[in-house]
């Protein structure tokens, strides 16, 4: 009975365990594109950040600007997300022209 039990678990062989770090499926030309504004606007946004403003506004705006990519980066519509660049930019451009005149 003990020879047939370990046959048994010879013939059957556990599965491999599954990889809980899956590969995401591949951006689209036009996700890649969109993802680099992306990128491009927050990298930017936090260099004017830190270069022109002083600890405790730069505390609150660094917190700020994380926050609202943090808030959006689950959106997948293309057209969306065009949007949000685009308001986020034009906000932007608003702003800066009062943080650049903050010089540290």
């Amino acid at each position: 009975s003990l020879l047939r039990f370990a046959s048994v678990a010879k013939a059957s062989p556990a599965p491999p365990p599954k990889s809980r770090l899956r590969k995401p499926a591949p951006l689209s030309l036009d996700h890649f594109i969109q993802r680099q504004r992306v990128i491009h606007l927050y990298r930017d946004i936090l260099r004017s950040i830190y270069r022109h403003m002083l600890s405790p506004q730069r505390d609150e705006s660094v917190a700020y600007a994380k926050g609202e990519f943090a808030r959006n980066k689950d959106v997948k519509e293309i057209e969306r997300i065009r949007y949000l660049i685009s308001t986020g930019k034009a906000e932007w451009d608003g702003l800066r022209r009062s943080v650049e005149g903050m010089e540290p």
